[in-house]
């Protein structure tokens, strides 16, 4: 059962308790991610992810490390557009322990210099191996040639430029200003009850105070850009990509059915079209990128040089059936229960509960029951399908970004409706 406090310092504490498992996973959500850095800390929310491992006045990195392994727990973190996320699964006998050892992270956190200037050096490992990954790359490029300009269009983890002018006192004032009270959900899923996670957050958390900075944001304006880099690897990582709708838009589900339909699973179209019939690439699919005022549908594909323009043409070729003839009753059937399936199936463990619960609260500022959820789902007509699909499928609306080795001029498909 779901359930919501909010502790007189502002922290909002969500819980669901599941009492057959053995299980219980706490997770600490701020309200912050890359959205609300500017060009100059380009990557300061994901640099303070990994500085709360680094040690704290009580416990060092090791300390950290040492006693959650001494109780077999799980700990980790990571930061998105618009949420960092802390958690912790241990056994619901060590609920105590892993509230103290979130809280210490996340309240005593050091920030020493010499730590600060280690912990670049990571960071900017982690930043050349993603360079050197053209498969994941390619999105961030994508992201940053459609949404120009805009902090949703820029990575998470900042460049070697950002990252190399981070100080203790920038890392300071970002902390200060979004790790605050207001600003924070406390989350859990598993043998645990309500009461106990509130005594818990209120005995851990209590101290914690502030509010928020609000700088204002804006929602990103798409610009139908075509950006082809050339890069001597051996594949072609292409990125197709159109306007979508925000996170909590009336009609998300039509799209999520739509996405999933076109590129969400192996019998998807553009995966039985591009791999199983021709074994043009082996990695494909379509996805979608939603936030509090913007989404973006994206198609990605990975294939050799020579079969570029035959694998856009078919990826406009499945588009545009898919503006004039719309989609079977059979597909809209079977693609809803796929959905539900995957949902039902996905929210099996305490971990996923809790990731669940704490997302929704963060972004949404509410909680969505599955029972909701799934009635939205079978609601959905073709009708509805349609119309989204006439909004989003346009030439003027189309972005295409495609790395690897090849030059813009041999990339002569009909990119357009």
């Amino acid at each position: 059962m779901y359930q919501k406090s909010v502790l007189p310092n502002g922290i909002r504490v969500v819980s669901e308790t599941i009492p057959y498992v053995k299980s219980v996973t706490m997770g600490v959500w701020i309200g912050t991610g890359s959205r609300w850095e500017e060009e100059y800390n380009h990557g300061i929310s994901h640099f303070i992810e990994h500085l709360m491992f680094k040690g704290t006045a009580r416990r060092s990195a090791k300390d950290i490390a040492e006693t959650v392994d001494a109780v077999g727990g799980q700990l980790n973190a990571f930061t998105a557009k618009e949420y960092t996320c802390y958690y912790l699964k241990v056994l619901d006998s060590q609920a105590d322990l892993a509230m103290d050892v979130l809280s210490d992270m996340l309240l005593a956190s050091k920030f020493a210099e010499d730590d600060i200037d280690r912990e670049r050096q990571v960071v900017l490992e982690e930043v050349h191996m993603y360079e050197d990954s053209p498969d994941e790359l390619v999105h961030d490029i994508h992201l940053g040639t459609t949404w120009t300009g805009h902090p949703l269009g820029r990575n998470i983890l900042g460049t070697t430029d950002s990252i190399g002018r981070f100080s203790r006192k920038l890392v300071t004032e970002y902390y200060q200003d979004f790790y605050t009270a207001d600003n924070v959900v406390i989350a859990a899923s598993g043998n645990v009850t309500h009461a106990e996670l509130v005594n818990l957050a209120t005995r851990y958390f209590a101290i914690m105070a502030g509010t928020k900075r609000n700088p204002v944001i804006t929602a990103p304006v798409l610009t139908p850009a075509r950006t082809v880099i050339s890069k001597d690897i051996e594949q072609v990582h292409i990125c197709l990509g159109t306007v979508s709708v925000p996170q909590n838009h009336p009609e998300i589900y039509p799209v999520y059915i739509m996405n999933n339909i076109l590129g969400g699973g192996i019998s998807s179209r553009l995966f039985q079209a591009i791999r199983e019939e021709r074994g043009l690439a082996y990695s494909v699919y379509s996805y979608q990128n939603n936030y509090k005022d913007a989404g973006l549908l994206t198609i990605y594909a990975g294939t050799r040089p020579s079969n570029v323009n035959e694998v856009l043409a078919l990826i406009m070729a499945n588009l545009n059936a898919m503006k004039q003839q719309g989609i079977s009753r059979q597909e809209l059937t079977k693609s809803k229960e796929q959905i539900k399936g995957n949902l039902l199936l996905g929210l099996e463990s305490s971990s996923s509960r809790m990731s669940r619960i704490g997302k929704m609260e963060i972004t949404l500022g509410k909680y969505v029951a599955l029972e909701e959820v799934v009635n939205k789902i079978d609601k959905v007509s073709l009708q509805d399908i349609n119309q989204m699909i006439e909004h989003m499928f346009t030439t003027e609306n189309l972005c295409f970004t495609a790395l690897g080795p090849v030059e813009a001029k041999d990339i002569n498909a009909n990119i357009s409706f």
